[in-house]
């Protein structure tokens, strides 16, 4: 994995290969940030990375100034990973290491970008369960953007904070707004 762009761009990351991970591709993540250029100041925003693995988007928030940078997972070798390339590379992010449906409910912070790549197979009703959870917790500021990356094979448009989905090769990343 690469970071795109920003202060660190072009910057390879090589994550151990025994994270339990699924890296949003360099192909899709360019994409996304392309989009989000147009609506977003990296610099001015908060970030909450649901299932953050490899703290892959993150690092691209980071390289592009975003400084109030969180990231949740479960797996201790994920958060000691984030943790190591956050030190290497100056970034200040928060993590935790938790389930992220027990942080979501649990949390009093507002973010401006939530960001969710849960694992693929997970059953519909939980990929609505963050989006729920989410709004119903107004755990986004007014402007405030969830995004959820998934498989094509899943279709969250049915949820009434869909907005819009982009497709890039076999991931979906669906935007969800008040």
């Amino acid at each position: 994995m690469r970071i795109i762009s920003g202060t660190y761009k072009g910057k390879r990351l090589v994550a151990p290969k025994k994270l339990p991970v699924r890296p949003t591709t360099d192909y899709a993540k360019e994409a996304l940030f392309n989009i989000l250029m147009n609506r977003i100041d990296f610099e001015k925003i908060t970030l909450l990375d649901l299932f953050a693995g490899t703290g892959n988007i993150s690092y691209e928030f980071g390289s592009r100034g975003t400084k109030d940078l969180t990231a949740i997972d479960s797996h201790y070798g994920c958060i000691k990973y984030i943790n190591s390339i956050s030190e290497e590379l100056n970034f200040l992010i928060k993590t935790i290491k938790l389930d992220v449906f027990k942080y979501l409910t649990t949390t009093s912070y507002k973010f401006s970008i939530i960001f969710a790549d849960p694992p693929y197979h997970i059953p519909t009703d939980d990929f609505m369960l963050i989006v729920n959870t989410v709004f119903k917790r107004d755990l986004l500021y007014k402007e405030g953007i969830l995004i959820i990356e998934h498989s094509k094979h899943s279709d969250l448009s049915s949820n009434r904070y869909f907005t819009e989905a982009r497709r890039y090769g076999s991931s979906v990343f669906s935007f969800f707004e008040k």
